[in-house]
């Protein structure tokens, strides 16, 4: 078995007023996630506890975002969060509060057995 990528979805995610980074964030996951029904651990016979979900989130401000709570989104699989500076501000015109965008990348790997590993990366070059 070879932990190997079968999934990478993308999302944005606002906070229109307050400039909340772990609102937009939370919000970038679901728009990753919501418009999909993977069936990637039942095609495999696995639980899907067993995935391994990374998600990378770029957003102004990485630090203040509360990791638990984006991971929290997810209803099952092994989470790991990275924020990263991203994303984008924006002022509102008296400077008092701003629009916050953050970028969600979430990549989903499993293992799977060698000879399905070995053949998924053929006529692929990104892995």
């Amino acid at each position: 078995m070879a932990l190997k990528r079968l999934v990478l979805q993308m999302g944005q995610g606002t906070d229109i007023r307050g400039a909340d980074s772990t609102k937009a964030a939370e919000r970038a996951v679901r728009d990753a996630l919501w418009r999909n029904f993977l069936r990637i651990a039942d095609v495999l016979g696995q639980p899907r506890e067993n995935m391994d979900i990374q998600v990378l989130i770029g957003a102004p401000r990485p630090e203040t975002i509360d990791k638990a709570a984006v991971a929290a989104v997810f209803p099952y699989g092994k989470i790991e969060v990275i924020c990263h500076e991203g994303g984008l501000e924006i002022a509102t015109p008296e400077g008092t509060d701003s629009t916050l965008l953050a970028h969600a990348a979430v990549v989903v790997r499993m293992d799977v057995p060698d000879l399905i590993a070995s053949n998924a990366g053929a006529g692929s070059a990104a892995q």
